[in-house]
């Protein structure tokens, strides 16, 4: 069951989620357009941080994303991508209309029968569905402790991938992969970052303010981290490759 309060909290952010939230590595694209399509669509593209990897591996690149405020920041950094405003579960996109979907980061707030259906219809036969997740990497201790924080719902080494498994309705499973990667990335903006997750937008005044500070007690006591203005913070992408079943 999808938390709509959380899922909602998206509406809310555009401009903040778009610099802080990290990017995405070209390596991951590349896994799932390893040849350049026709036509691919970006669903839940947010503000266009993976559509952005899309341009040049497809002929013309479309996006789709629920929160207004989010389009309207892909809409003004990616002027040629034809950007809708819709949710996953009613696309407004024709029938077999692309050869390609992707879904970075949101396919876990999608109601996954409805979704899964909407993809289908709008693949072309034979059509490649992407799914892609950054992840703190375990081995990292310090951003795992701010993960425990900023998300007390879900165990510590939760991955988030509950939605992502090899058996979706409609679609063949292709392959997995996981891309290991540094971000360089300022205190103050990793900080700043913990204020774009759901679980820290809809939570009250007095809620946010400690999680940020137990997170920022979480730097001041990690000895990569303590002191420092500047951080080095391991990724993990992991991705998904699926075929539109016959």
């Amino acid at each position: 069951m999808i938390d709509r309060v959380l899922a909602d909290s998206f509406q809310t952010i555009g401009a903040d989620y778009d610099r802080y939230r990290p990017g995405f590595p070209d390596a991951a694209a590349d896994l799932i357009l390893p040849e350049r399509v026709g036509a691919v669509l970006d669903l839940g593209a947010g503000t266009g941080k993976f559509t952005e990897l899309l341009i040049g591996r497809a002929t013309s690149v479309q996006a789709v994303e629920p929160s207004e405020p989010m389009l309207d920041v892909l809409r003004a950094k990616l002027v040629d991508v034809a950007a809708h405003l819709g949710p996953a579960e009613s696309i407004p996109l024709s029938g077999a209309s692309v050869d390609a979907v992707t879904v970075a980061q949101a396919f876990h707030w999608f109601e996954r029968e409805a979704a899964c259906a909407e993809i289908a219809r709008i693949l072309a036969p034979g059509g490649v569905l992407g799914l892609v997740w950054n992840h703190s990497d375990p081995a990292c201790t310090w951003d795992r402790a701010a993960h425990r924080i900023a998300h007390p719902a879900v165990g510590a080494d939760d991955q988030t991938t509950g939605s992502a498994v090899e058996d979706l309705p409609g679609f063949e499973f292709d392959s997995r992969a996981v891309i290991a990667w540094s971000e360089n990335i300022s205190r103050d903006d990793y900080l700043r970052r913990w204020g774009t997750i759901s679980s820290v937008l809809v939570a009250d005044r007095r809620s946010k303010t400690e999680m940020l500070a137990a997170i920022e007690t979480v730097l001041e006591d990690a000895p990569e981290t303590s002191g420092r203005a500047e951080l080095v913070l391991p990724q993990l992408t992991e991705v998904y490759r699926y075929r539109r079943a016959a």
